[in-house]
């Protein structure tokens, strides 16, 4: 899934000297090792959303719940890029964000249960957990409210004078939000160091981008602001690392935010109460069997001998047995004790 033609690429003097051309954009040059951490990665995001699936429609997981499946390339290849302090913050599809930053399946599945062992104690649901020690800021249930909250968490960083990056993921239905114009005023007026991010799946619960936007290349937002945009292959978890690294060192040397529009894709509904009657089945099913993540990688792990066949399997049944763990965990685990109720109640 290359960008499209006009995509805005106005930082790409900084692109990193690991990545090479490709289908129109940087791909970063994965070695065997980071072809396999990004495979597993994915993996592991893929089989816990399909568990959390799972789990809902046995009713141990209630309320909302928006599966990550299909742009699993975007938060693995973005985290590859970040150091440890960076900070990571997003909306409501966000398992698969926790688990890139290393949160653990028990915990993030516990608290998708409403169960104590939860990161949030079982308060926070699918929406509102968050794991200040993994600099994971959440998980947030308002459209668009976190782009506010990042450009503050890059606030803070330029304040205490570190090189700190923080990462602000959105859709490409947020990005139509009011304050997202106004974060982006205020990062670019003190030139905070905040990347970002619009997750651009096409749909905006089931409203597609032609029918929500005047300007459908989403790199080119903050161009009235004199932001910098990216636009990215985001089914392609090198594109993503390239691009990464890109905006790692833009932010990371005092130039300001900067914009990286992920086309990517999201194979289920808006959330689990969602048909997706908006778009054809073999429309999704085109997107899996040309562009899936990864796949992608797989593919090149057996065609340059870096994995046999057997390699996979062994990765794919350690990721089912992680997946498989939180379950059980998670059914297991206690609901929280009524005295939670008045715990963690700000006046």
């Amino acid at each position: 899934m290359a960008p499209r033609k006009n995509a805005s690429v106005s930082s790409r003097k900084t692109a990193s000297r690991s990545a090479k051309e490709t289908n129109g954009g940087p791909i970063a040059d994965f070695d065997r090792d980071a072809e396999l951490n990004a495979y597993r990665e994915m993996l592991l995001i893929r089989r816990f959303e399909e568990k959390a699936g799972q789990l809902y429609g046995m009713g141990f997981i209630g309320g909302f719940c928006h599966l990550y499946i299909g742009q699993e390339a975007v938060v693995v290849g973005m985290q590859m890029a970040l150091k440890d302090g960076d900070q990571v913050i997003t909306g409501y599809r966000d398992h698969g964000h926790m688990l890139a930053t290393g949160m653990s399946a028990r915990g993030v599945m516990a608290e998708l249960t409403g169960r104590q062992g939860g990161y949030s104690r079982g308060k926070g649901g699918s929406m509102h957990m968050f794991s200040k020690e993994k600099n994971f800021y959440g998980g947030h249930g308002i459209v668009g409210a976190q782009v506010s909250l990042g450009t503050g968490l890059g606030f803070a960083n330029w304040y205490r004078g570190n090189d700190n990056v923080s990462v602000a993921y959105f859709g490409d239905g947020a990005a139509n939000q009011g304050q997202v114009y106004e974060s982006f005023n205020m990062a670019q007026l003190w030139k905070l160091p905040v990347i970002f991010v619009i997750e651009n799946n096409r749909y905006a619960m089931g409203t597609s981008t032609a029918r929500a936007t005047a300007q459908a290349d989403f790199s080119k937002r903050g161009a009235s602001f004199g932001i910098p945009g990216i636009q990215v292959d985001g089914m392609d978890v090198r594109a993503v690392k390239a691009a990464a690294d890109e905006a790692v060192a833009h932010c990371r040397s005092g130039k300001g935010p900067i914009i990286l529009e992920m086309l990517t894709y999201r194979y289920r509904g808006h959330s689990m109460s969602d048909p997706a009657k908006y778009r054809s089945k073999d429309e999704v099913q085109k997107m899996r069997s040309e562009h899936d993540p990864i796949e992608q990688v797989r593919a090149r792990l057996l065609e340059k001998g870096w994995a046999t066949e057997d390699d996979l399997k062994d990765i794919d049944k350690d990721v089912r047995d992680i997946v498989a763990d939180s379950a059980d965990f998670a059914q297991n685990d206690p609901e929280p004790d009524a005295s939670e109720l008045y715990t963690d109640i700000l006046l």
